[in-house]
């Protein structure tokens, strides 16, 4: 029976996709790179996002209070290879995934709509419709 093709991601892709995760936050909090811009930056890898082929994962990150994250995109695009072979040896899978990493802005986003939800006008309104 094939899924709808809105029903979001299968167990098996969320199973591979944590795994994916916690293997590279592991390398990443040990700081295990050769590569100057990685090996002092603070990452955290949020979450992954893995194809129902799982061939093709994208791991979201973000730096530990920094809003900079952008710039090491370089960095961990000439760091994918061994990052690759790194999930390959601790992930059972017949293909190692191709990995891509993009900025997670969630956080940066959510600490936008609450500075905006606080601004004098904005409360001013929702106070004013709790009461009515």
């Amino acid at each position: 029976m094939k899924k709808p093709p809105n029903a979001g991601p299968s167990q098996r892709q969320l199973r591979v996709a944590e795994e994916i995760r916690h293997v590279l936050s592991g390398i990443f909090a040990r700081g295990e790179f050769r590569d100057p811009d990685l090996a002092s930056a603070q990452i955290t890898v949020t979450e992954v996002r893995i194809g129902p082929d799982l061939k093709r994962a994208t791991a979201f990150f973000s730096r530990l209070g920094r809003s900079d994250a952008d710039a090491l995109v370089p960095a961990l695009v000439r760091a994918t290879p061994y990052l690759r072979g790194q999930v390959a040896k601790a992930v059972k899978l017949r293909i190692a995934p191709d990995l891509t990493f993009t900025p997670d802005l969630a956080l940066d986003y959510a600490m936008k709509i609450d500075t905006l939800m606080h601004r004098p006008e904005i409360a001013r309104d929702l106070h004013k419709n709790e009461k009515d």
